[in-house]
Order: structure tokens, then sequence, then C-alpha cells
């Protein structure tokens, strides 16, 4: 099975909607990114995808994590001391990880989005690549999850 195949069975065991959902963004965050290699984490409490320069984790800048009834963007690095957000959208109370709760795709095409993902991009501590394919890693399968659907 290719990485990609493995992925797309992964987010099948979720509900169709938030499969669905899960693809979409996937699709929008891979446009965006275009040089990020892609680590996936079947772990136990979710499904996290993670976009960075290397396939080292600590250096991802951004992941998807996908939950039985939702879909979360994840800010990876300095997410409360590095980042302005002036329309609060930003939850968590950590200093690392701050996520935004996606309620459609096109939440990623908002303005207000869009400027934390350029944020974050200007503020990592390893920039992505300016030009390459990227790639999707498969990185870690947990053997025991928590259901997938709700």
């Amino acid at each position: 099975m290719t990485p990609e195949e493995q992925l797309d069975g992964f987010i099948a065991r979720f509900t169709p909607e938030i499969a669905g959902l899960a693809r979409a963004a996937l699709v929008k965050m891979r446009m965006r990114l275009l040089s990020a290699i892609q680590l996936v984490y079947d772990n136990y409490n979710a499904l996290a995808v993670g976009f960075g320069p290397t396939q080292r984790a600590s250096e991802a800048i951004f992941s998807l994590a996908v939950y039985p009834k939702r879909v979360n963007l994840c800010f990876l690095q300095g997410g409360r001391s590095s980042l302005k957000d002036p329309h609060g959208l930003l939850q968590g109370s950590g200093s690392t990880n701050r996520f935004v709760p996606l309620a459609s795709a096109a939440a990623l095409d908002k303005a207000e989005i869009d400027d934390l993902i350029a944020q974050a991009l200007i503020a990592a501590r390893i920039p992505l690549p300016p030009a390459g394919a990227g790639g999707l890693v498969i990185k870690s399968v947990s053997a025991r999850q928590r259901p997938r659907r709700p």
C-alpha cells in the first residue's frame, strides 16, 4: 500500500462528514504548502497530519488533527507567543500548540486564518523550502486507538 492509500484508509474510518472535511482541508493545506513534508500519525486520540520542512516532527509548523467530531488546524511553533490573533480564533492554552477548529474547509480561505498561517510560516524556526514536491510519510500507527466514530 502506498502512503497515500494508507492515509485514505485512516480517514475512511471517520464519519463521512468528518472524513470529507479532513480530505478537503488536506487538499487546501497541500495546495498552500506545496514543498512541505506531510507526517502522518494515526495515534490513540486522533489522526494527525503534520506539515513541515523535514521528516522531524519537532520541525512541523502545522498539523491537521482529525477527531471523531471535529478537525483542528494546529499551529505548532509558538502558537501563543509569536502569533498575533486580533480576532481571537486560536484556542488552547499551550505555549507551542494552539489550534483553530474548522467548521468547513472553506474556513481555510478566510483572511483571518490566512493571516495566522502566513505569520506561522514567517516565524518558523526552519522555513519550508521555496520549491519542491514535499512528500507524505507515515510516521506512526498506534496499535490501540479510540473509536473514530462517535
